[in-house]
This record gives C-alpha cells, sequence and structure tokens, in this order.
C-alpha cells in the first residue's frame, strides 16, 4: 500500500527498522524534557493522507515503555483518514526520572490497519452465549 507523505521537517521519512516490523519508528522534531507525571504531544514532521477505509495508530516505543516508563497517554492515538495536520505522538513519562528526548530520537510508532465502517441495527435482545453479561474477571486467570 502506498501512503502519501508529506516531510515538513529535515528529519528522515518514518521506515520499518526490520524486515519484520509492524511499525514504523516516529522521530521527534524538538528537544524536550518530560518531567515525571507530565505529558506533551510531539510533533512528528510528516503529514499523511490515509486512504479511506484505513487509520493509523500512534503507539509507545516499548523500549521507552519498558526502560523509562514512557508511554502514549491515550493508549493508542487513531489517525482518522481524513486528517491532514501534522501527527503529534501524545507521550506520558509515567517513571520515577525525567526522560530527556532530542531532535531525531525515535520517540513513537505508527502502525496502518484497515477497518470497517459499520451501521447498527436496533433490536430488543442480542443472542445468548455462554460468558452472558458477565464482565470484568469473569473468566478468571487460568
Amino acid at each position: 500500500m502506498k501512503i502519501k507523505i508529506i516531510n515538513i521537517s529535515d528529519l528522515p521519512l518514518p521506515k520499518y527498522e526490520t524486515e519484520g516490523s509492524a511499525a514504523m519508528d516516529l522521530r521527534s522534531t524538538i528537544d524536550l524534557t518530560l518531567e515525571p507525571g507530565k505529558f506533551k504531544g510531539i510533533p512528528t514532521g510528516i503529514k499523511v493522507a490515509i486512504p479511506q477505509g484505513y487509520e493509523a495508530h500512534i503507539r509507545a516505543r516499548s523500549g521507552n515503555a519498558f526502560k523509562h516508563g514512557i508511554g502514549a497517554l491515550n493508549g493508542i492515538g487513531t489517525i482518522d483518514s481524513d486528517y491532514r495536520g501534522e501527527i503529534h505522538a501524545i507521550l506520558i513519562n509515567w517513571g520515577e526520572n525525567t526522560f530527556e528526548i532530542k531532535k531525531g530520537d525515535r520517540i513513537a510508532q505508527i502502525v496502518f490497519n484497515k477497518h470497517e465502517t459499520v451501521e447498527w441495527e436496533p433490536v430488543e435482545d442480542l443472542e445468548k452465549t455462554k460468558r452472558g453479561e458477565n464482565g470484568f474477571g469473569s473468566t478468571g486467570l487460568s
């Protein structure tokens, strides 16, 4: 699949770092200190035109999460196909130490996914299942 992209920075375009990568790394266009408990939208220097029927997910990098407690504030950020502005990664420092970000650092990941558009079908009842309405934790741990 080809995605149209505009690079509004002097940084390289995102790329797959290994042959088996599902995500491309996004880079920060700014220097920033992220204090513990604080969050910031960090510009990545790219604008994209995602085809209709697709979306992009912005995710935290697992290495930064594991080593420093850096995550994506909203878990996974969704970029819709009709958005044309610069992509930002909303990062939060859940760690105990300040986290230094330098221009060009790989700060987040982008993954493209196909999705379906649904149409609601109002009904009076839903088909029965073994689980039923049993919610959180109802299936146990083992």
